[in-house]
């Protein structure tokens, strides 16, 4: 067994499940089917290669909250056009977005071959990647590296990537949601997004996916900023 594991902290994060048309809400923690899509879109795969859609879903999920972040509402005014060119209408849309969340990922499994694919896909992506929306890039330690350890107890060990100021205000006690299959409990919740195609042909298609949380308790150890992948000029 072999887990990649993921540092998501940048500055802005936005992991919606459930959004239509104009209002995009953002979920608390990151998505499996949001994932699967950045990994698909490193290895340079289309929207109709369900095949590799499949390959991906495959693997082991389970996601550490390091720091929750805050919710930040993005307000939008758009123009309308009609097909010839003519002026239509104004619209609203409203985003929502995690500012200063940190999340630690881990996609494992027995199949090595893809545990380098999807390493492949971070280190040298086919198409940039991105935490939920273009607008949103991830920093450049997104990568922490390939262990030989199962996804839950590498994130029961690893410690703690919260910024400095976030770990004294608060204990090191943190939420673990994983796939059903990798923990017993009773704190199941249902997400709709089990993806089986990101296709926009045929029309992309999840189905629900039962999701187990748990809490972990960590040192305070590590320091995190979401800028400091900026560094200064």
């Amino acid at each position: 067994m072999k887990t990649i594991l993921l540092k998501f902290s940048g500055p802005l994060q936005s992991w919606g499940t459930g959004s239509h048309f104009e209002t995009r809400h953002t979920d608390t923690h990151p998505s499996k089917s949001a994932v699967i899509g950045m990994i698909a879109a490193g290895l340079g795969c289309s929207r109709e290669d369900d095949g590799n859609v499949a390959r991906l879903t495959s693997l082991d999920y389970a996601v550490r909250v390091d720091q929750t972040g805050q919710l930040l509402r993005d307000y939008h005014t758009a123009k309308k056009y009609k097909a010839n060119g003519e002026f239509d209408r104004t619209y609203v849309t409203t985003r929502y977005y995690l500012q200063d969340a940190v999340f630690l990922v881990a996609l494992s499994s027995d199949d090595e071959r893809l545990i380098d694919d999807v390493q492949s896909a971070i280190v040298s992506p086919y198409y940039s990647l991105y935490l939920g929306r273009r607008s949103a890039p991830p920093t450049f330690d997104l990568l922490l590296g390939v262990f030989e350890q199962d996804a839950i107890n590498l994130l029961r060990e690893y410690p703690w990537q919260a910024s400095a100021w976030y770990q004294k205000k608060n204990s090191g006690r943190l939420n673990i949601y994983a796939d059903e299959s990798l923990l017993s409990g009773k704190n199941i919740r249902i997400r709709n997004d089990g993806v089986f195609s990101f296709s926009q042909i045929r029309g992309r298609k999840f189905s629900p996916r039962k999701e187990v949380n748990i809490s972990v308790d960590l040192l305070k150890v590590e320091d995190h900023d979401a800028y400091d992948a900026i560094g200064e000029n």
